[in-house]
C-alpha cells in the first residue's frame, strides 16, 4: 500500500484518466482525506471516525474505498462484507464455550487491523444482524476504524427485518463512530462508453447455446468433465467443466440451497462462471402472510406477530443469484449468461426490486472490456 492520498488519487483520476469532477465524490474523497490524515498522524487508541459511504449504484463508492486503502500505511483489511461474515461466522464457532466471544473475536480483529475496509454492506439476515447489533459496537471501542459502502443510509440497514430492534444498536455505532457521506451525483459511472465485451445472450429457439462456443474457447482444449463438481460438503450438477470454467444451470446453481459462502468457495476454485437457462425473473408479489405464535403446543408461545415478505415464485432464486454476481463482480470473476429475456427485463417486478438495481448496473459492466479492471 501507501500510494497516493485519497484526495491525491481522485483529482490524478481527474487530471489524468478523463474522470469528470463530481461534487459528491469530492465531498467522499474529503472525508476519506480526513481519515486518512487522522490514521497517519494519530495514535493507536486515538478514537478516529470511519466512513460510511452510501448511494446507488455505479456512483464510485467502491472505487473511493479502495483508494483510500491503497493510501494507507497501518495494517489493514479489505473485504467484501459477505467475507466478513463468514469469517464471523466461521470464528463465533471455534469460539464456542468462550466467555463474551464477540469480546474476543472484537479484541482479536482488533490486533491484527488498525482499520477495516468491507463493501456492500447489506444485512437481510437475521443471525447476521443480532450479531452486527453488538460487535460493531465493541469493535468500535476496541479502537478499530471502519470504512464501508452501501446502497443505504444506516437507518435503512435491516429495515422491515425480523425482530430490528436487536440491529439498532449497529446503526447508533455507525452514526457515532463514522461521518455518513451520501455519493449520489446522479449518474452511474458503471455505464460510460467502452470497449464491448459480450457476455449475455438471449436465448435463441432451435439453436445450440451460445455458451457452448464460449466454454470451448475458454477452455483452451483443456480436459473437460460433465461430472457434478464437489467443493465442501457441497455438489452442484454442471454441463461442464474444467480447472478454471465453470458452466451450469441456472435452475443448478441459484434454486438448489446454496449460499453466499458457496459462491465464494466457487469462485474461489474457478476463474469464469457460464450460466445458462436463466429464466425471466420477474413475477407478482403474492400476499404477506402473518406469521404468529406457536398455537398447538400444550400452552401457546406468545412469539408475537410479523408480516412476512411479499416473495414472487421466483425471489429465492433470484436471492442466490444477486449474490452470484455480487461474488463474480467483487472478486472479478467473468460471469457469461444466456437467459430467456435480454438483460434489462430480467427482473423488473418483485420484492427484491431494489437489491437488484445493483445487480443490473452490474452485469452491464460485465459486458464491457474493461470489467476485468477495477473502476468506477
Amino acid at each position: 500500500m501507501n500510494a497516493a492520498s485519497p484526495l491525491d488519487a481522485y483529482q490524478q483520476a481527474i487530471d489524468q484518466q478523463g474522470f469528470t469532477l463530481d461534487a459528491a465524490q469530492l465531498n467522499a474523497a474529503q472525508r476519506l482525506q480526513d481519515c486518512f490524515l487522522a490514521l497517519k498522524e494519530g495514535k493507536r487508541r486515538l478514537p478516529i471516525k470511519g466512513v460510511y459511504l452510501w448511494g446507488p449504484v455505479g456512483r464510485g463508492k467502491t472505487w473511493l474505498m479502495d483508494r483510500f486503502y491503497d493510501s494507507l500505511t497501518v495494517p489493514a483489511r479489505r473485504q467484501h462484507f459477505h467475507h466478513f461474515m463468514r469469517w464471523v461466522h466461521m470464528r463465533l464457532f471455534q469460539l464456542t464455550g468462550t466467555a463474551n466471544p464477540l469480546q474476543a473475536l472484537a479484541r482479536e480483529l482488533s490486533k491484527e487491523v488498525r482499520v477495516l475496509c468491507f463493501d456492500e454492506l447489506f444485512v437481510t439476515d437475521i443471525g447476521d444482524a443480532i450479531i452486527l447489533g453488538s460487535l460493531l459496537q465493541v469493535m468500535f471501542k476496541e479502537g478499530v476504524v471502519l470504512v464501508a459502502t452501501s446502497n443505504q443510509p444506516p437507518e435503512q440497514l435491516y429495515a422491515k427485518g425480523h425482530n430490528r430492534e436487536r440491529f439498532e444498536p449497529a446503526i447508533v455505532a455507525i452514526n457515532r463512530y463514522m461521518a455518513v457521506v451520501a455519493v449520489d451525483g446522479g449518474e452511474d459511472h458503471r455505464l460510460h462508453p467502452g470497449q464491448l465485451h459480450q457476455r449475455y445472450w438471449v436465448t435463441q429457439p432451435g439453436k445450440h447455446s451460445a455458451l457452448g462456443s464460449v466454454f470451448e474457447q475458454l477452455s483452451t482444449g483443456e480436459p473437460c468433465s460433465s461430472e457434478p463438481v464437489i467443493f465442501g460438503h457441497r455438489s452442484v450438477n454442471a454441463i461442464r467443466h474444467n480447472d478454471n470454467v465453470l458452466w451450469c444451470r441456472y435452475s443448478d446453481l441459484c434454486e438448489q440451497p446454496l449460499a453466499a459462502m458457496d459462491f465464494i468457495d466457487l469462485c474461489d476454485r474457478f476463474s469464469t462462471i457460464l450460466l445458462s437457462e436463466v429464466p425471466a425473473l420477474s413475477a407478482k408479489q403474492r400476499e404477506g402472510k402473518i406469521a404468529r405464535g406457536t398455537e398447538d403446543a400444550v400452552e401457546q408461545v406468545v412469539a408475537g406477530d410479523r408480516e412476512l415478505p411479499q416473495l414472487s415464485v421466483h425471489d429465492d432464486g433470484v436471492r442466490r443469484f444477486i449474490a452470484l454476481v455480487d461474488e463474480c463482480y467483487d472478486r472479478r470473476v467473468p460471469l457469461y449468461i444466456e437467459a430467456q429475456v435480454p438483460l434489462e427485463a430480467l427482473y423488473t417486478e418483485g420484492y427484491l426490486a431494489f437489491a437488484f438495481r445493483r445487480t443490473l448496473s452490474r452485469l452491464q459492466e460485465m459486458q464491457l472490456e474493461r470489467f476485468a479492471v477495477r473502476s468506477l
